[in-house]
């Protein structure tokens, strides 16, 4: 048996075995600037806060959101690991209060272009984040790409955040629409929750859930539940200039409590496994490269 076939046999074995150990949720929006990335790193500091081991994989491909917002720039990415021999340990970037993330980089051109073998090869290496951590925070680009929608349809809790826009609110919607669409989205298992974002209270926050699940409920065939709001907060933008979370730097600002609230109410469902079955990071990437495989 060569070298080849070994690695097949190895990747092959680990796919079968996949079960994540950490609890993902996936943070995505339906367009661009409506506070996405905000969200997932401040959740993180909440639940780092709460003693839980915390990575943001940062699947916004291109962009650096989380980078910007961490004052760290990664040396390495996915493509890295295919491509270069980089283990996954050496992609991992420390963030504060030893929080952890990966930058999925912009070598996506790249990674769309492997193989299913590399995929599952990645897939492989993935699993060791899982390991690693209690929850894994997928922070997605904006908008219903392929790859954001393998997410969002693989994800058993799945961030919506949305702003009192019009044109956040119709983008949102478009998303729940093609997500609805989808063959292999279940309902019953994924959680859409909806996180109302520059708001003045949770009046408007709720209103602002209120019109898409209106019209969610009666054309499409897709779970939303409101997970609350975050309002306009001027220590917000304080903290982006500073590089750092507002729950860091700011932590009793209406902004950091909200988000305190937020992360309370996502681990109400204890992580013994009693609840819903968990996906991991490794088994969504296999997902979206046998979709652009065709396998």
């Amino acid at each position: 048996m060569d070298q080849a076939e070994k690695l097949r046999n190895i990747v092959k074995s680990q796919e079968a075995a996949i079960k994540s150990k950490a609890k993902m949720i996936t943070v995505t929006s339906g367009k661009g600037g409506v506070g996405k990335s905000s969200v997932s790193v401040n959740l993180a500091v909440q639940f780092r806060k709460m003693g839980y081991k915390v990575f943001i994989f940062d699947a916004d491909f291109g962009l650096a959101n989380v980078e910007v917002m961490f004052g760290a720039i990664p040396r390495y990415n996915l493509s890295d690991v295919i491509f270069h021999g980089k283990q996954i340990e050496e992609i991992i970037v420390d963030g504060p209060m030893d929080i952890k993330f990966v930058s999925g980089g912009s070598g996506i051109s790249e990674l769309s272009n492997i193989t299913l073998e590399n995929a599952r090869f990645l897939a492989s290496k993935l699993i060791k984040l899982e390991d690693m951590a209690d929850i894994i925070i997928v922070d997605t680009g904006a908008g219903i790409s392929e790859v954001v929608m393998e997410f969002v349809k693989s994800s058993r809790e799945v961030i919506l955040v949305t702003t009192p826009e019009p044109t956040s609110i119709t983008d949102s919607y478009a998303l729940l629409k093609a997500l609805s669409k989808s063959p292999d989205y279940d309902s019953k298992h994924t959680t859409v929750n909806v996180v109302s974002n520059k708001v003045d209270n949770q009046a408007e926050g709720k209103l602002v859930y209120n019109k898409l699940s209106i019209v969610s409920e009666k054309f499409l065939n897709v779970n939303l539940n409101f997970l609350g709001y975050i309002p306009s907060d001027s220590n917000l933008m304080k903290a982006v200039m500073q590089q750092k979370p507002v729950s860091m730097v700011y932590e009793n600002s209406k902004a950091s409590f909200a988000f305190k609230r937020i992360a309370e109410e996502l681990v109400k469902e204890d992580f013994s496994g009693k609840g819903k079955e968990k996906v991991g990071i490794s088994q969504v990437f296999l997902n979206i490269f046998r979709v652009k495989s065709g396998k």
